[in-house]
């Protein structure tokens, strides 16, 4: 079936090109749904298929000057160990629970799937603080929190493949004062050297389907520079939107497999993104007449 590997690359490829993330948090969900694999595997070849594919948009990105490489290193300072110890505790919950692994990690994955909806949803509507395009000069208190923020998110990406894009993303928007393409940049820089690091170990372990890896990189790494085209033709507020209940519906069947209930959970939240989005809109035309006013 390597045609379908190829398919889910260009899809997840191409989102990710045009909003810059998505990346493992569509892609797993699509190994363990569509594609049948178990959490496990699901996540060890996710992880290594990303690292690949993030390190050529991370060079890109280097090459065009939209990362913050010092901030990028001090954050891996805390992820690299940390994705190990999800990696061990991962392969842990494999060995410890055998056949019913697949039900114990589905439910962690789907539980980060839903606070990276929910983290998607509120990095799509905060406003961020820009500062200019010069060097980010880090001071002390900086890299404490790059290197607490490398922690938590390397092993929350060790453990479930998820968070590379979500988590790092919407704290560099919180924590630094960085333009939005300077984020982008200096996540998916960072995010190339955790998953490597992830990746390995989920290959030692035994939780990698090298196959499914290769076919995969042959639709994304071409989606990826095609979805990087597109993002002067959509608005990327909408396709964030459109992420944020992909990612939430996922993580509700993952943790609620049986009956209805994840469907009434992803109903409502639909709902709210769809406030949110009525909301953002209106604030920003609000924003508009006020500057015409102004002028």
């Amino acid at each position: 079936m390597t045609w379908q590997f190829v398919l889910a690359g260009l899809a997840v490829g191409v989102l990710v090109g045009m909003t810059g993330m998505g990346g493992g948090s569509l892609m797993t969900p699509l190994l363990i749904f569509v594609l049948g694999f178990n959490p496990a595997t699901a996540i060890g070849t996710d992880i290594l298929h990303g690292a690949i594919f993030k390190t050529v948009g991370g060079l890109r990105h280097h090459s065009l000057g939209t990362t913050q490489a010092r901030l990028s290193g001090w954050m891996f300072v805390g992820s690299a160990p940390a994705s190990l110890l999800g990696v061990a505790t991962a392969t842990w919950l494999k060995h410890r629970y055998g056949d019913s692994v697949q039900s114990t990690e589905g439910t962690v994955l789907g539980a980060a799937l839903l606070l990276g909806g929910v983290g998607m949803l509120l990095k799509s509507v905060l406003r961020v603080r820009d500062i200019g395009d010069g060097a980010f000069v880090m001071r002390p208190r900086d890299k404490v929190a790059a290197v607490l923020i490398g922690l938590v998110g390397g092993y929350i990406v060790g453990l479930t493949s998820v968070g590379s894009g979500v988590f790092f993303g919407l704290t560099l928007l919180i924590v630094f004062p960085l333009r939005a393409h300077k984020v982008v940049g200096t996540d998916i820089l960072h995010a190339a050297g955790l998953l490597w690091v992830a990746g390995f170990g989920h290959l030692i372990a035994g939780n990698v389907d090298m196959h499914a890896v290769a076919w995969l990189l042959v639709g994304s790494i071409p989606g990826v520079l095609a979805g990087s085209q597109f993002t002067i033709r959509f608005a990327d507020r909408s396709l964030r939107f459109l992420l944020c209940d992909v990612l939430f519906a996922s993580g509700a069947k993952l943790v609620a497999p049986n009956g209805y209930g994840w469907l009434w959970a992803t109903g409502a939240f639909v709902l709210l993104v769809a406030a949110a989005g009525l909301a953002v809109r209106v604030r920003d035309g609000a924003r508009v007449v006020t500057v015409a006013r102004v002028d």
